[in-house]
């Protein structure tokens, strides 16, 4: 403003104008320079800031390389908002690193639309989260059947990726969605590639994408065997793409040890594939079993009556805590006890009777952030102050 007094460390933005050559030389920069500063999500808590380096450029563009498998022939769209980590890593930067163009546009989202987008410009090359995907799962293969066949690979993140989305996307576009895994604090780092010859299994996000090294974790910090649940850390020592350090102005306890620690709960399968369980805040304790939230609410998305579930544990006197379901039916379906039975008795014989949920509330929304990821921790924020009103 005018007049107004700066700051110690502000610029007078008109004064530097006015005094700027018309032209200016290219600054050579070191890789450690920072390129921007990113905000993490907050699915658990308060967002914190993430300053991103110039050096992780390469590992972004790796990824567009190897696990999105972006190809010059390949019309690319990824409908995640430029303004989030994944949309800003690779809807922006990963392509251009690549020299392809990339596709933007600022309707809300809307199945109709984004199969009108993919119809008119002939998108090949698709990526985006879980949230969109059920939603076009929700809406049936006819509103989909005008790009049957079209798109040639299909990669899924921000959540993980429900198998009922997989098979679905198979049968019925003809195409393969494949689970990456990632953070603002990382970039995307366990991956199914499109690109590389792995095995694929259901409900596995993959393995580490080269550059990276894995390990999972007990609460000593010690590297855990195959099929031992723990954290999932990136091997600081042994992971040369890697460039996250620290939080911006703030301390960064997931960083020790020659590790950074995800907070992520995981297995590491014989093979040496990831298996996600779920976030550590978000595991729920039932009778001396651990439940992860993501099997609970992939069985339940099997249903032909859901178009989208959040699982939590509620607290219980007797259980230390109870699993809990929010459910989001499709058209055509309304919510009853009927139902209700029905849903619990499907997870019980799809998992265990220790997993299903004892309660199951049918919900028009769950609370997001603007990513699109399900915030657990508002659910079970909420169920804890109905009980203490009683």
């Amino acid at each position: 403003t005018p007049g107004q007094a700066l700051r110690d460390g502000d610029i007078d933005w008109r004064a530097a104008t006015a005094a700027a050559r018309p032209a200016l030389e290219p600054v050579l920069l070191p890789g450690g320079a920072l390129m921007a500063l990113l905000s993490t999500s907050g699915t658990t808590g308060s967002p914190k800031g993430v300053p991103v380096p110039l050096r992780a450029m390469m590992a972004f563009a790796s990824y567009m390389e190897l696990a999105v498998d972006l190809r010059a022939e390949d019309v690319f769209w990824n409908i995640a908002d430029p303004g989030w980590a994944y949309g800003l890593y690779y809807a922006v930067i990963g392509p251009l690193m690549l020299g392809h163009a990339t596709t933007f546009s600022e309707a809300g989202f809307s199945v109709h639309g984004l199969n009108t987008i993919i119809g008119q410009l002939g998108v090949t090359n698709l990526a985006g989260s879980p949230t969109a995907y059920r939603q076009i799962i929700a809406a049936g293969p006819a509103a989909s059947a005008g790009i049957k066949g079209q798109l040639r690979v299909v990669s899924s993140a921000g959540e993980p990726l429900n198998p009922e989305i997989a098979r679905w996307f198979a049968e019925h576009l003809q195409t393969t969605v494949l689970d990456h895994y990632g953070q603002t604090e990382t970039g995307m780092v366990v991956n199914n590639h499109h690109a590389l010859a792995h095995g694929v299994r259901p409900g596995s996000s993959g393995f580490a994408m080269p550059g990276y090294r894995v390990a999972v974790l007990d609460d000593q910090g010690n590297e855990l065997p195959p099929r031992t649940p723990g954290i999932l850390a990136v091997d600081l020592k042994q992971s040369p793409i890697m460039w996250f350090t620290g939080y911006y102005q703030a301390e960064t306890p997931a960083v020790a040890d020659g590790y950074y620690r995800t907070g992520d709960s995981v297995e590491c399968e014989d093979d040496g594939s990831i298996s996600f369980i779920g976030r550590s805040d978000d595991l729920i304790t039932s009778s001396g079993y651990r439940i992860g939230p993501f099997d609970v609410e992939s069985a339940l998305m099997e249903h032909p009556s859901v178009a989208e579930v959040a699982v939590i544990g509620v607290p219980d006197p007797e259980r230390t805590e109870i699993v809990k379901a929010f459910v989001i039916l499709r058209d055509g379906f309304e919510g009853s006890d009927a139902l209700a039975h029905e849903l619990q008795q499907h997870v019980r014989h799809r998992l265990s009777a220790h997993a299903y949920p004892r309660l199951v509330e049918f919900v028009v929304q769950v609370p997001k952030t603007p990513s699109g990821k399900v915030q657990r921790f508002l659910l079970r924020k909420a169920e804890i102050e109905k009980q203490a009103a009683g």
